[in-house]
């Protein structure tokens, strides 16, 4: 059976359906569906074009993107690009089904989500916030307003591309993509690039010393001078974010691991370690 390729529609509902994803993909975040409602927003104006309103196809398209959906929204949002090419493919009367844009959608949501996060939380912020730091902490308020304007920008520079790459490339450009060794590269660069900076932050932004001093007849040591520093330097605010690091990888609340430093801060300042 032949099917027809003509394209439907326009850069216009494109751009629509990509600037409601950006401002409203957490919109309705629940438990049951996640980001489902909020990528169904986003892709109305492209679904409402192609299957017309008040048509069953239409009601068919609101139902299966109302299944449960979660991602990085900018690096994830190239599955919203594929999602309205292959709308458009469907809607010309190519033998994709329902089931299979979701089936698409599922198998690549958690994959995205896991690059999204390393590359833009493990990586790009921690950059920028050392950047931002540095300049701040000299009284300079060019520090915020530079991490805003760079965090405002690199992310919406690169959430409108890949939501245009994967329109434009569609299912099998992104197999391609996802199949390749770069994306591997990419990655383990980054999560090098995300410890490095990461390592330098708790170099010079974590402080902690000991007062403690060690006595045996005429013999005395300062346990931070004579033995830590000579051991290796900085090894306890190493040991305090190794902590911190454990902690949260046991599941543990930031706040409750933050309280639980406060609490041994506290108890080391009371009696006379720290």
């Amino acid at each position: 059976m032949e099917t027809s390729t003509e394209k439907k529609l326009t850069k216009k509902e494109i751009k629509k359906s990509f600037w409601r994803w950006t401002f409203f993909s957490h919109s309705n975040y629940n438990y049951e569906r996640m980001q489902s409602s909020g990528f169904l927003y986003s892709m109305m104006p492209v679904l409402n074009k192609l299957y017309g309103k008040n048509t069953e196809e239409l009601r068919e398209s609101y139902q299966r993107h109302l299944e449960f959906f979660n991602t990085e929204p900018h690096f994830g949002g190239i599955i919203g690009g594929l999602t309205i090419a292959l709308e458009e493919e469907k809607a010309a009367g190519a033998p994709i089904t329902g089931d299979s844009i979701n089936s698409i959608k599922t198998g690549l949501m958690g994959p995205l989500a896991g690059i999204g996060d390393t590359l833009w939380q493990g990586t790009l912020v921690p950059i920028l916030l050392s950047i931002a730091i540095s300049i701040g902490a000299e009284g300079n308020l060019f520090g915020p307003i530079f991490y805003i304007v760079a965090m405002f920008t690199i992310m919406l520079g690169i959430a409108y591309y890949l939501w245009m790459q994967g329109y434009n490339y569609g299912k099998e450009g992104i197999q391609k993509l996802m199949s390749g060794d770069l994306l591997k590269k990419v990655m383990l660069g980054a999560k090098v690039m995300g410890g490095i900076v990461i390592g330098a932050l708790t170099a010079n932004y974590v402080t902690l010393t000991t007062k403690a001093v060690f006595k045996f007849g005429d013999l005395k040591l300062n346990i931070q001078t004579d033995i830590l520093d000579k051991l290796l330097k900085g090894m306890l605010p190493l040991a305090v974010t190794m902590l911190a690091l454990f902690l949260l990888n046991k599941k543990m609340k930031s706040t409750t691991v933050l309280l639980i430093l406060v609490l041994i801060s506290i108890v080391g300042a009371v009696i006379g370690i720290f």
